[in-house]
């Protein structure tokens, strides 16, 4: 232990390689699926080619973290390393502050300037040339090109599922703080029950988002391709759906490390790390609910 409070040097790990590959393999696939891409055949392989893609970095992440548990339950990492898992933590963190920043602006700059200007506001009102008829207001239901881009008949109603999904991530982050107090005070019992009632939250949660995108799609026509309210609805909501899977895999991965007898009072930075990012998304959830479905 005394040898690695400086710095410690993990020993060569093909698993960096294995990442890069299956990135390559994952977007290489996205790029086929999404442009169509067929060479020769009935139907893009993309999906095919996106699934091994995402096969090899399942393996990667499975067997990278259980090269780091196993030094960590080794006794190789020091308080130098703990301190770099909570830097490291906390940038891929503010990262993904910045990734969801960018979808809220653009957004915003939808609803405050681009829709008012083309329906013939301020200095860019020229731009009513394009579509002389066209009315803004959003949510957007009447789009400026129908043919093209056909509106939603209507929105979600904010009052229904994502109240109920807005109910069960907040009751999620109670959950969890309950689990961490528990973690902190070494009681194995109460930490078991409320982590897992905290993965129970989760899954609930992306149970309705599914259930909402269905009667989304075959009952409102409310698309990706539906206009510029259709992308943004799916792309911040979807996105965030994938960072609630990715957190309710983190989480159900430290509930199963806890059956193990894993953690203990004084060193747990993994349940705290996979704690933040859970803490984090149901934040930017909050922020979703009242700028994409209310507002």
């Amino acid at each position: 232990m005394a040898s690695h409070e400086r710095y410690y040097v993990p020993e060569q790990s093909q698993w960096p390689i294995i990442a890069s590959l299956g990135l390559l393999v994952s977007f290489t696939g996205l790029g086929l699926w999404f442009n169509d891409l067929k060479a020769g055949h009935d139907a893009s392989h993309g999906p095919w080619v996106l699934f091994v893609g995402a096969l090899l970095l399942a393996w990667m992440l499975f067997g990278w973290f259980g090269h780091v548990i196993r030094e960590s339950r080794g006794g190789l990492y020091s308080a130098q390393m703990d301190r770099s898992f909570r830097w490291g933590m906390s940038w891929f963190i503010f990262s993904e502050v910045m990734f969801f920043a960018a979808f809220f602006a653009a957004l915003f700059y939808v609803r405050v300037f681009v829709g008012p200007w083309l329906g013939g506001e301020g200095d860019k009102g020229v731009s009513a040339m394009l579509w002389p008829g066209f009315e803004f207001a959003w949510p957007l239901l009447e789009n400026p090109d129908p043919q093209r881009y056909p509106p939603p008949s209507g929105v979600i109603d904010p009052w229904h599922l994502p109240l109920l999904n807005t109910v069960l991530l907040v009751s999620s982050s109670f959950t969890l703080t309950f689990a961490h107090h528990a973690m902190k005070a070494n009681r194995r019992g109460p930490l078991k029950a409320w982590l897992a009632l905290t993965v129970l939250l989760g899954a609930a949660f992306l149970f309705f988002q599914v259930e909402e995108y269905v009667h989304a799609y075959q009952e409102l026509g409310l698309t990706l391709g539906s206009g510029i309210y259709g992308a943004t609805f799916f792309m911040l909501t979807g996105f965030h759906g994938a960072h609630v899977t990715l957190g309710a895999i983190m989480l159900t991965v430290m509930l199963l490390r806890i059956l193990r007898g894993h953690f203990d009072a004084e060193q747990h930075f993994g349940f705290e790390a996979a704690s933040w990012y859970w803490h984090f998304v149901d934040a930017v959830w909050i922020g979703l609910f009242v700028f994409v479905y209310v507002l």
